[in-house]
């Protein structure tokens, strides 16, 4: 599982990837490489290497039609970065409630 969470952070970790990915969920349809490239100022190739870093991760669905190719957000790949962040949330919780429970104490 570690290595999954890896590869999540580090595809969310660029914010390009962070916005082809946000492109993706907010059309809700597959777009095609080219379609895209055309939202960003860098070459065809850049952005099939971000595209790529995001399909790793699971982030992105690549299927080929043709000549062309097109990508689809796979927003559930985040539940386990959600799961991760819970966990902390749920310690960082417990330490502020302990720290809450030990200063009230304190002062009776």
């Amino acid at each position: 599982m570690q290595d999954k969470i890896t590869k999540l952070f580090k595809a969310i970790a660029d914010p390009t990837r962070r916005d082809i990915f946000h492109a993706l969920v907010i059309t809700s349809t597959a777009l095609s490489i080219t379609q895209i490239s055309n939202q960003f100022e860098m070459t065809r190739q850049g952005v099939t290497k971000h595209i790529k870093t995001l399909a790793d991760a699971g982030l992105v669905s690549i299927n080929t039609q043709g000549r062309e190719r097109f990508c689809n957000a796979e927003p559930k790949a985040l539940q386990d970065v959600n799961k991760w962040l819970k966990f902390y949330e749920q310690f960082w919780d417990d330490k502020l409630r302990d720290l809450g429970n030990y200063l009230n104490s304190k002062d009776a």
